[in-house]
């Protein structure tokens, strides 16, 4: 079993955060299908599924690729009211047939991609994850047109608080022996693209692309602040400057922070190996007391100026 994936994670385009009633509505993707809606731990909304009909290769390393046909699923989360995510994925099914079927056929199995000809294994999912040529299966486009619509909703008042470039997980999982213990490997790319591989002897596809998502954005929150926090001039500028670049970050980033909060099942485990390499909430601790430290040292500062100046 093979499943295919890529998340777009970044900010949405508007001067605050929106409340949860109106993340519900920017987020109805789909007349007469309703949208996931909860407040706790954190508010967060995600979209009614979208599919999208596809009809191409998948990349290969070598030989000949396989042709898959069928719908991908996507869909649009938004977290905190301001963080939004593209995600795409679809599970690699393999068929005798070596034709293509009416759509009604596709429609019926949403998220299933039949595979003419023969089944792909874990190469076809590395040659994914290595990027394909054009004309191969592109989950990133998919991922990216559904961030798009929304960015574009007449009924956003622009303006950001942040300035964050997007991000982009592309991830493949396939299944490994049973007895085997789950592995996950994430490497971080050039030019804002995150890698993810994960074996595992079971795979329940919502559930993969549930934990995909949330390391997609807590992966984009640790990057967008290691960017605010070298764009402040720590220990360069003046501390008053670096704190008032920072605030941005205290205001709308810091607490947004719950790795594996919304998981449930056999793959909520796989947070725990991300904690070891690379470390994920070890970074992202060391960077908040550090902007806490600088707050703290300039609030000590303000007091004794304002006793010297008495």
């Amino acid at each position: 079993m093979v499943i295919l994936g890529e998340v777009e994670t970044g900010l949405l385009q508007t001067r605050s955060p929106l409340e949860t009633d109106q993340a519900a509505r920017l987020l109805e993707l789909v007349p007469g299908q309703s949208v996931l809606v909860s407040e706790r731990p954190m508010p967060f909304v995600q979209s009614p599924p979208v599919l999208t009909g596809v009809d191409c290769d998948l990349p290969a390393a070598s030989g000949r690729s396989p042709r898959v046909i069928g719908a991908v699923t996507a869909r649009a989360t938004l977290t905190g009211g301001h963080v939004v995510q593209g995600s795409a994925h679809a599970q690699i099914a393999s068929t005798d047939r070596t034709h293509r079927l009416p759509w009604s056929h596709y429609l019926a199995q949403p998220g299933t991609l039949e595979a003419v000809g023969r089944t792909p294994g874990p190469e076809a999912a590395l040659a994914f994850l290595g990027g394909g040529d054009r004309g191969t299966l592109d989950l990133g486009a998919i991922a990216a047109r559904v961030v798009d619509r929304l960015q574009q909703s007449d009924s956003l008042v622009r303006g950001s608080p942040v300035k964050a470039a997007r991000t982009r997980l592309r991830w493949a999982a396939w299944t490994a022996d049973p007895s085997a213990p789950a592995e996950v490997e994430f490497r971080v790319e050039p030019r804002g693209l995150r890698t993810l591989r994960l074996r595992a002897p079971r795979l329940p596809v919502a559930e993969v692309a549930a934990l995909c998502e949330d390391i997609a954005v807590h992966d984009w929150l640790l990057s967008v602040l290691i960017d605010l926090v070298r764009k402040s001039g720590l220990g360069v500028t003046d501390r008053r400057t670096a704190i008032h670049r920072l605030v941005p970050a205290i205001d709308y980033l810091l607490h947004l922070w719950m790795p594996g909060t919304r998981l449930t099942g056999d793959l909520s485990g796989i947070w725990q190996a991300l904690e070891k390499r690379p470390g994920f909430t070890r970074q992202w601790e060391t960077l908040v007391r550090r902007i806490r430290d600088q707050l703290s040292v300039g609030a000590v500062t303000a007091l004794a100026a304002q006793a010297d100046a008495r």
